[in-house]
């Protein structure tokens, strides 16, 4: 939703509810929860994450003539870290027109095998909060109705984790963000 409007997530079939419940005998995953602005919960499987920044505001570089969702670099371990407004690259609210802050909360990308990359450049994803990390089966995330969602949003997910029916999650793919963010 280019609007910045909360994706719809009514409109979700229930039959995997009782899906949701298995138990953590079978072959779960971790995820990170984050939120994005307006009122998006999403996940991030946890080895994509390297490590979880607080970052006062000042400390992101902006560059010119960049994508608008890019706020700039960061000094992270005298490495160049490419910050990125999750929630702008995901079609939500950006970053810049939420309330105003004293520091930043990022999720650095775990490197993944140069080899096979050909040198992605290393990101952190800056989102409202880090919340929690929640235990998945890989085998009940779902894919969405296309409907339910902003078309920049669909590039990014993995599908969606109906915990209960008060919690439905957005699943994120890193590789398809570190995609994304590439064909910049």
């Amino acid at each position: 939703m280019p609007d910045g409007s909360t994706p719809n997530f009514d409109a979700l079939p229930t039959q995997i509810a009782d899906q949701a419940l298995v138990s953590r005998n079978r072959a779960e995953e971790q995820f990170l929860r984050l939120h994005l602005v307006p009122d998006t919960k999403v996940l991030l499987p946890i080895q994509a994450v390297g490590e979880v920044l607080t970052i006062p505001v000042g400390q992101i570089v902006p560059i010119p003539d960049m994508p608008a969702c890019v706020m700039g670099v960061y000094n992270w371990r005298g490495e160049v870290l490419w910050m990125i407004d999750l929630g702008h690259l995901c079609g939500l609210t950006p970053y810049y027109q939420q309330k105003m802050r004293i520091t930043h909360t990022a999720v650095v990308l775990r490197e993944h095998d140069k080899a096979a990359t050909q040198e992605s450049p290393s990101l952190g994803l800056v989102v409202d909060q880090v919340e929690d990390v929640e235990w998945c089966d890989p085998a009940v995330i779902q894919p969405l109705p296309p409907a339910t969602l902003t078309s920049a949003l669909a590039l990014l997910l993995r599908g969606y984790w109906w915990k209960t029916d008060a919690a439905v999650f957005a699943v994120l793919e890193a590789e398809a963000i570190i995609a994304s963010v590439a064909a910049l």
